[in-house]
């Protein structure tokens, strides 16, 4: 007897996969579990915990083009919602607006978006998985302050009219 089971797998959203084509010079980063211990550098059992729910991590670094506005942010958002992401909460650090999604099955957080916007670049983390909400900024932090991925925001942030290369 031939016994077909069929599994539901949640992955990266619809939404920012067409932020990526859109943007195709933007920056991507890829993590999973254990390429996100590789930035824990200092050992921070803390940061450990943080991360044990994450199966998978997109990160994409958009340098806003001037036109830009507030109907291209809402769209995006909206394309999350369409999505069935719900709006979890909103908050500002650091000069940064912090908007926060999350997506259920059954119950249980499958996947959260995290977008990051300020006047000049929009990131967003495309989570498999879970981080508590209080955590979001120290995970922000964490990846901003990474050598690597830190350069490449910092780019992001200051470079005008310059086509800053991507880790596609």
């Amino acid at each position: 007897m031939l016994m077909v089971f069929a599994v539901t797998s949640f992955g990266q959203s619809k939404t920012t996969e067409g932020l990526n084509k859109k943007y195709a010079d933007s920056n991507v980063f890829f993590f999973y579990n254990n390429t996100l211990r590789m930035l824990n550098q200092k050992d921070d059992k803390d940061f450990d915990a943080l991360i044990r729910d994450i199966e998978k991590m997109k990160l994409l670094l958009i340098k806003k083009p001037t036109a830009f506005g507030q109907q291209d942010y809402r769209r995006i958002t909206g394309g999350y919602k369409a999505e069935s992401f719900e709006e979890i909460m909103t908050s500002r650090y650091n000069g940064k607006n912090f908007d926060i999604y999350l997506k259920k099955e059954d119950g249980e957080t499958k996947g959260m978006v995290i977008l990051v916007n300020d006047s000049a670049s929009l990131y967003v983390l495309d989570i498999v998985g879970k981080i508590a909400l209080e955590k979001v900024t120290k995970l922000y932090n964490i990846i901003d302050q990474n050598s690597e991925i830190g350069l490449k925001i910092q780019s992001l942030k200051h470079e005008e009219n310059t086509k800053v290369i991507g880790a596609h």
